[in-house]
């Protein structure tokens, strides 16, 4: 065969497309995150009162200018639209517009934007508005940011618990050994969603932003760490065996180095493929919670409490795309780590 096949019927160099692929898409979503703010042409909470429940605005061309026409609500029941066509404006790049902080540094220039002279123009909502009137694609981009933010240093929590106590607890004597994973065992055992009612109900009902995000931390701490620490428990058992952590002990390597300098480096692939798949699992879950109201709640955006708007069946047969945006994001997020996982086990 002139190709390595790195798993039965995957040629390496498929393997490596998959993965770049997979890797374009959590760059993409790392880009959305970073530069929330300055790729919104609205803040997330900034309401339009006479544009509620709003399809996406229709984008026209003058020659090679984008435009857009004002638009007036005919029926406020049915939330039906039409455009007023003798007026334009045209729709530019770096426009200015509300300010935000970019890496600590206060400005007001947006990627996109209406150009007015004026100073009173439409609003462009490429995803159409919330029943408030709030533009649905600033508000995806800030719940992307976030959402990730969040299981991003979730995941790092549940790691270094995890592997900080399977590797103790693979490398010391019994005695550690079986009561740490006796204590990972009833963190295993125990139901997740009572795990998760009993720390949300040492918490307020309102929560601003930045307790919402330390509860959820709190959560994937909690709940994550236990599996972590089970692999890598195992992995330490089969490598302590080794010849050359055998020799290195012999030569009189202190235990701690043999530990960090000579096991964790070699089972570090397949901890990082498991932490990579702990990412979509706990984005899920993020999700799950704010769905129901115990996660991140109005009037801030995530994930989850943008798509309880689809419990709207008006909006969601008249609007599916930008009702669904949001679960459309989860999709192509969890479907990028999960090619970038398959190509690290094929590896």
């Amino acid at each position: 065969m002139s190709e390595r096949l790195s798993t039965v019927g995957f040629p390496k160099r498929r393997t490596d497309r998959v993965a770049v692929f997979g890797w374009l898409v959590i760059g993409l979503f790392a880009l959305f995150a970073i530069f929330a703010g300055f790729l919104a042409p609205y803040d997330h909470s900034a309401q339009s009162r006479f544009e509620p429940s709003a399809p996406a605005t229709k984008i026209h061309f003058s020659g090679l200018t984008p435009i857009i026409h004002p638009r007036r609500i005919d029926d406020p029941l049915r939330r039906t639209y039409t455009e007023d066509t003798s007026v334009a404006f045209p729709v530019g790049l770096f426009v200015r517009g509300n300010s935000y902080k970019f890496l600590g540094i206060e400005t007001d220039v947006h990627l996109f934007g209406v150009k007015s002279t004026s100073g009173i123009a439409p609003r462009i909502n490429l995803l159409g508005t919330d029943q408030l009137g709030r533009d649905r694609f600033s508000r995806l981009l800030y719940a992307v940011r976030f959402s990730l933010i969040v299981t991003l240093i979730g995941v790092l929590v549940a790691c270094l618990v995890g592997i900080s106590i399977g590797a103790v607890s693979g490398y010391a004597g019994r005695l550690v050994d079986t009561f740490l994973m006796g204590v990972t065992d009833a963190m295993l055992a125990l139901p997740t969603l009572i795990l998760i009612l009993g720390v949300r109900a040492a918490f307020p009902l309102e929560l601003p932003i930045t307790r919402a995000a330390l509860l959820l931390l709190l959560i994937f701490g909690l709940t994550g760490w236990a599996e972590m620490a089970r692999l890598t428990r195992g992995l330490v058992l089969s490598f302590r065996q080794r010849e050359f952590v055998v020799a290195a002990v012999a030569l009189g390597v202190s235990q701690t180095r043999v530990l960090f300098r000579h096991i964790l480096p070699n089972i570090l692939p397949p901890l990082r493929t498991r932490a990579l798949l702990l990412l979509p699992t706990f984005l899920l879950a993020e999700v799950a919670l704010s769905y129901l109201g115990v996660g991140l709640q109005e009037p801030e955006p995530s994930l989850g409490n943008m798509l309880t708007d689809a419990s709207d069946l008006h909006q969601l047969r008249s609007q599916p795309f930008s009702i669904l945006a949001p679960a459309l994001a989860v999709l192509l997020f969890t479907l990028g780590v999960r090619l970038i996982g398959r190509s690290e086990r094929a590896q």
